[in-house]
């Protein structure tokens, strides 16, 4: 039996310690550092039957490594296969992040029910009543769909041994735990573990892995920062719990690019993929209204419409009130005074409330116009015409300054049926014969005299 180490971990970066302190000097963090027992014994936690007879790797020249493309497993999810970079790569260990409750299992319950593999769901935080109840909420299929409830790794590996699934779910990380590691689930050392022995099975079978990870207060990945350098890719589920659209992303992804996301929408049944979500995102009325724009923005490298709202209104105590939902207030602030001082509005003395519809969070400067635009509107009482969109970044001197990739906003908008978009005329735009209306505009006065003037 091996001696037993006691180590200290801080719980919130995995930093590890000699002795007990009261700060991390990693994350500078107050009491966060635990102690655990750590007791590892000279066993490996999965064996194949070919690890005997493994051939050893040799080292290989650049030019004589096969550069055949890896064949990819389709998820039959189009949003999910997009953000992944085509589908799961064989071997490849995959981490879903994401807020409690927002959908993180029924995403990947309902891939597993209509996956043409053979999947193992491994559940540690629900009876398989409890995931059948779900399951048959989602979709009546599920004949390839194993479903487990085990927190124990041994175990899990002898039932992969038995049932030698094409693809393994795992919900969730924090749940697992290994008999050689003598700490509590959840843990430091514990995740670390346990992850370590996913891996050398994913890497020695060749079956890809996905893992549900939970998330700190903060929205990081929960446990140590190790635990997202050892997976292949990073996923992150996000969005308003009372709103129904839901943003799946891609932070690290080592067979594809972290630029691109998908767009679900939770209903009764499940989560819907969303195809076209720049319809969903634009308000659908029967006359015009004040105080509302709309702006071409990009999530990744995917064009999105999304419809601005504001409400300008005279202050009714002595500080005026600036509010924003799914913006950022520290640059609605800025715009605000750029149109006090650049272009000559008072609107010092009132309040200012902005809205993206949808219940998204945008940081694309490129809505800049619009939300100038929307406030202005509010503010005179003057709807902007139907088919108007914007794309520009406000500048502190006023000017509209150019934003990228402006060709592909254009033609999502002509796509959409816009007939106008206002856009800098610094942009450099090379498209011929289209059908919507390109405004170029220099500085804030160019946009009034067009809307209003």
């Amino acid at each position: 039996m091996s001696k037993v180490k006691i180590a200290f971990f801080c719980q919130n970066c995995g930093t590890q310690y000699s002795k007990w302190q009261g700060q991390c000097n990693a994350c500078k963090e107050w009491n966060t550092i635990v102690e655990e027992l750590v007791q590892k014994e000279e066993k490996v936690a999965w064996k194949t039957t070919t690890a005997t007879s493994k051939a050893v790797t040799k080292p290989l020249l650049v030019k004589e490594i096969d550069t055949a493309q890896e064949i990819r497993l389709n998820t039959t999810d189009n949003e999910l296969n997009r953000v992944l970079g085509g589908g799961l790569v064989p071997g490849s260990l995959t981490l879903l992040g994401g807020e409690p409750g927002i959908g993180k299992s029924t995403l990947l319950l309902q891939i597993a029910l209509k996956l043409p593999y053979k999947t193992l769901y491994v559940s540690g935080e629900e009876s398989q009543k409890q995931i059948k109840m779900r399951a048959e909420r989602i979709t009546s299929n599920g004949d390839n769909c194993y479903i487990l409830t085990e927190t124990k790794t041994q175990n899990i590996f002898r039932q992969i041994l038995e049932i030698e699934p094409d693809i393994v779910i795992i919900d969730s990380i924090q749940t697992l735990h290994t008999d050689y590691i003598e700490s509590s689930a959840g843990s430091i050392s514990q995740i670390r573990e346990c992850t370590a022995e996913l891996i050398k099975f994913a890497k020695e079978t060749n079956t890809p892995v996905l893992l549900i990870g939970h998330i700190t207060k903060d929205g990081t990945i929960a446990g140590p920062k190790i635990l997202e350098h050892m997976v292949d890719t990073v996923l992150q589920f996000e969005g308003d719990r009372n709103h129904v659209y839901r943003i799946l992303r891609s932070l690290k992804n080592r067979f594809g690019s972290t630029a691109e996301l998908g767009i679900y929408e939770m209903q009764g049944s499940g989560l819907r993929e969303v195809d076209n979500p720049s319809e969903i995102l634009i308000s659908h009325k029967d006359e015009q209204l004040s105080g509302t724009a709309i702006a071409t923005t990009l999530e990744g490298m995917r064009p999105l419409m999304i419809e601005i709202q504001a409400l300008v209104s005279t202050a009714v105590y002595g500080t005026p009130q600036r509010s924003t939902t799914g913006y950022n207030a520290k640059r609605l602030n800025m715009i605000l005074a750029v149109l006090e001082k650049r272009a000559g509005f008072r609107l010092g003395t009132k309040d200012v409330f902005l809205n993206v519809t949808g219940g998204i969070s945008v940081e694309d400067t490129a809505i800049d116009l619009a939300v100038v635009a929307a406030i202005l509107s509010s503010n005179e009482d003057i709807a902007i015409a139907e088919g108007f969109c914007f794309a520009g970044e406000v500048g502190l001197s006023g000017e509209i300054r150019p934003v990228n990739r402006i060709e592909q906003r254009i033609q999502e908008a002509e796509k959409l049926g816009f007939t106008t978009i206002f856009v800098s005329k610094h942009n450099k735009i090379s498209l011929k014969n289209t059908g919507i209306k390109i405004v170029l505009v220099a500085k804030i006065e160019d946009v009034v005299s067009e809307l209003f003037g």
